[in-house]
């Protein structure tokens, strides 16, 4: 029998408000915080809800959707700037895992599918697993709103989500100008040796004109000499800095023609497998992020089960302690740098949450 389900959804665990009477319905739920604002909306293949009543969607009778068993659909933006390398998705738990045999199998099969994958599901205070997620999505799309017109068009939830981001090059962050240091440094001091050398004369007798003379010459020639080096130093740091601006063009315009040859997921999961990468965009205000989490590893009905490649399964309910899946948008755990040159983190493994949703199995008793 088919365990029944709740699904509650907000920008906190402790702010989560019911939406299982918007499951599996075109309708979304609006979230805001100070950090993010959007809409979400979940599909899961043969939901049983808290009263018993099964609900289907058509989302699973999409072409595009063969063999997906949930879905949570999100469109909003960070109201925020972050790098793409900082806005993590996964799960969260508050308290430690009952992990069944063959977890290892699990873990590998999630390492498989998003190898970007960061955990500690065997953590015996707060479990967590969470990825970039940009290069974890199955489906995301990005685009520029307009200063125009600032408000999004309503929110089409009967179309599957594809991968668009045409616009993702807009998001690549600034890079400000850099003098070299060093060069400036070099300049500074010649300049400031060429002041000396104008106003310091050799101390000569009065009474030797012929002295005066050859000594305000040494003094002329000395001062042309490292005027001449001032100048010097100056072009070759202006040479320098052009240099480097035109190394840093050549180098955005490359990543822009990168960023808009992502035509497809797998190429834009391969591309922001490196850090690197990541750290280049930058989400804010004007950015529009469309996502579609679903996958078909995990059956709902008739019974909770997980299901791996290969004919490996898991009776879920026989390892439920009560906590629900959490699914969480939040921001990479900031670091702290600690004494003695080593690094201390928050209390909690990961930052501040967007949104979140999270599923739980309701108790006869309830």
């Amino acid at each position: 029998m088919a365990p029944r389900l709740r699904v509650l959804a907000g920008t906190s665990p402790s702010t989560m408000v019911p939406i299982t009477h918007l499951v599996n319905t075109p309708q979304a739920h609006p979230v805001r915080s100070p950090l993010f604002e959007g809409e979400i909306v979940a599909h899961i293949k043969g939901l049983t809800d808290e009263r018993g009543r099964v609900r289907e969607s058509a989302y699973f009778e999409r072409e595009d959707r063969g063999g997906v068993t949930w879905s949570i659909v999100v469109r909003g933006r960070f109201l925020v700037p972050y790098s793409a390398d900082d806005i993590l998705f996964g799960n969260t738990f508050d308290r430690p895992l009952k992990l069944p045999w063959g977890t290892s199998a699990v873990l590998k099969f999630m390492h498989y599918i998003d190898p970007t994958l960061e955990h500690d599901l065997t953590s015996s205070s707060k479990p967590w697993a969470l990825s970039p997620l940009i290069a974890t999505m199955p489906h995301f799309m990005h685009t520029r709103s307009s200063s125009s017109s600032p408000s999004e068009p309503p929110f089409n939830t009967t179309e599957s989500i594809k991968d668009n981001n045409s616009e993702l090059y807009l998001a690549l962050a600034d890079e400000m100008d850099e003098v070299d240091s060093s060069s400036t440094s070099s300049g500074a001091s010649s300049r400031s040796a060429s002041s000396s050398s104008d106003v310091a004369l050799p101390l000569v007798c009065p009474a030797s004109l012929d002295a005066v003379k050859v000594s305000k010459a040494s003094s002329s020639s000395s001062g042309s000499s490292s005027s001449g080096g001032s100048s010097f130093s100056v072009k070759s740091a202006v040479r320098k800095v052009k240099r480097r601006r035109s190394d840093r063009e050549g180098g955005r315009a490359k990543r822009e023609r990168e960023l808009q040859g992502l035509e497809s997921a797998s190429q834009r999961r391969s591309y922001f497998a490196q850090r690197a990468r990541r750290r280049d965009v930058v989400f804010g205000p004007e950015d529009v992020i469309t996502t579609d989490f679903c996958y078909g590893f995990i059956n709902f009905a008739p019974s909770l089960s997980l299901q791996l490649p290969g004919g490996l399964s898991f009776d879920l309910m026989k390892y439920w302690d009560g906590q629900p899946v959490r699914f969480v948008c939040c921001e990479r755990v900031p670091t702290r740098k600690g004494g003695a040159g080593t690094g201390e983190q928050s209390q909690e493994p990961w930052g501040r949450i967007f949104w979140c949703v999270a599923i739980e199995v309701v108790d006869d008793e309830n």
